[in-house]
């Protein structure tokens, strides 16, 4: 991972080491969630005032990074 992905943290005493924003308990898959249910970023912001644009950004970064590694397909 480079220094982009430094805004996500993985710590097995928070949420049980799901990836998260770095200093918070919000993780990346309630983000992307919201996103995929069609919350934009004011609302995403919102709802998590501490979050950053560039915090949204790099959840959906992480992800697309993550598809590219597994290089799996669903059937």
């Amino acid at each position: 991972m480079n220094n982009y992905f430094s805004r996500i943290s993985s710590d097995p005493k928070i949420c049980s080491g799901k990836p998260c924003i770095k200093g918070t308990r919000i993780p990346v898959y309630i983000i992307l969630e919201l996103l995929a249910a069609g919350e934009n970023y004011e609302g995403i912001k919102r709802a998590y005032p501490n979050l950053k644009d560039a915090d949204i950004e790099v959840c959906i970064s992480y992800a697309a990074f993550l598809t590219e590694e597994e290089a799996g397909v669903i059937t």
